[in-house]
């Protein structure tokens, strides 16, 4: 038969692995949730340099637009 002082020690055990449990389902929720933020977010570097990159070629198109061929 179980005495007090077991009970006790079972109790405390249980809250230990439910607390683990928990923070491990946490911890992977919100894993799931940088994902998908990731996923939905634009490539701002690629964007700002296809953007830039357009810009040097308008500059040099109009740079050059008057020059004889």
């Amino acid at each position: 038969m179980p005495t007090d002082d077991q009970d006790a020690a079972n109790e405390i055990a249980n809250e230990i692995v439910s607390e683990t449990l928990a923070a491990k389902e946490q911890r992977a929720a919100a894993a799931a949730t940088d994902d998908a933020a990731r996923a939905k977010r634009w490539p701002l570097a690629t964007l700002g340099l296809g953007i830039g990159s357009a810009a040097v070629v308008a500059a040099l198109l109009y740079a050059n637009r008057y020059r004889k061929k």
